[in-house]
């Protein structure tokens, strides 16, 4: 009797031991085989750093072995992009003038409310987004966490011989080499805290972190934020607990918070004006185009052409 209570008794634990052991073994074997997954799809080294910088390595695997992640097939960059013009002359047309017009009056009450919060004009933060992403219509369908994870894996050391091989020769020669260098780390530098950013994104809206759409430069939403900027300057704009990029009074007050955290305020010189506007894009043509349609919206002539907004925005400044 007393030998088969003794079996009674540890036959459960057995079982739990066994279980328990068997469930180490599948987890390890699966993730061995994520680790085989990455290092045959070539994301390693970025799955190593964000996983030593504290990203769950879990969460990173399953995104980077996910089939609808690419493989990362080599970024091949140039050492003094050359950004085009054709695309912001387009941009300066009067049938582009006439929509960021319409953008600025159906918008009208969100672009107010922004200027009313961070002191940004509206007609600025009307033509950034009708420059960014055609007053919302335009916002892209490329995987934000694909895009922004080849550029940061520019510095990648097989990625980076490549592109020494590629610019500097064989043998290197040693001045281009040094430039591939620092193009290479500026490019890393640059764009894996944007990769975090759409990890730390994911967790804090509970989304799957490939379901993040947007251009293929890696931006997202009416205004083009990149994930850090939403997360440091994204605005409930319409009070309704969430920050979305994709509703113009979030998109608006985000907009217009970026600006004014990186020194807009009344009364700027030109100088000060384009310096502010580089922040968000570090192109002369792109800051032109900006304040080339902010001039045209605020003109009399547009005035003319919306008599409503003018008239709403004239009663808010006597208020």
């Amino acid at each position: 009797m007393l030998q088969g209570e003794i079996v009674i008794i540890r036959t459960p634990i057995l079982v739990t031991f066994v279980g328990v052991l068997l469930a180490a073994i599948a987890v390890q074997a699966t993730a061995s085989a994520d680790e085989a997954v990455l290092e045959r799809r070539g994301w390693r080294y970025l799955v190593d750093k964000l996983a030593y910088d504290g990203v769950p390595r879990a969460d990173v695997a399953a995104a980077f072995t996910d089939p609808r992640m690419p493989a990362f097939d080599g970024l091949r960059f140039a050492l003094a992009p050359h950004e085009s013009s054709t695309r912001y002359r387009q941009l300066r047309s009067p049938a582009s003038v006439r929509a960021a017009e319409r953008c600025r009056a159906r918008y009208a009450s969100a672009f107010r409310n922004a200027e009313a919060r961070e002191g940004v004009p509206a007609g600025l933060i009307a033509a950034i987004v009708h420059v960014e992403s055609s007053c919302g219509n335009a916002t892209g369908s490329s995987s934000v966490l694909h895009r922004l994870a080849r550029l940061a894996m520019a510095n990648e050391p097989a990625n980076l011989a490549r592109n020494v091989l590629d610019h500097a020769g064989d043998p290197a020669d040693p001045a281009i080499a040094a430039r591939v260098h620092e193009r290479a780390a500026y490019l890393e530098r640059t764009f894996y805290p944007e990769v975090r950013g759409v990890f730390a994104m994911a967790e804090r809206l509970h989304l799957d972190p490939l379901d993040i759409e947007g251009s293929s430069a890696g931006a997202f939403g009416f205004p083009q934020f990149l994930p850090t900027s939403y997360l440091r300057y994204g605005v409930d704009g319409n009070g309704d607990g969430h920050v979305s990029l994709y509703d113009m009074d979030d998109a608006a007050a985000s907009c217009a918070r970026f600006l004014a955290a990186n020194g807009w305020r009344s009364n700027l010189t030109l100088a000060e004006r384009r310096r502010v506007i580089w922040q968000y894009n570090r192109s002369d043509a792109y800051i032109d185009t900006v304040l080339t349609l902010y001039r045209q919206i605020e003109s009399p002539r547009a005035a003319e052409r919306n008599p409503r907004v003018a008239k709403n925005d004239a009663r808010r400044r006597t208020r």
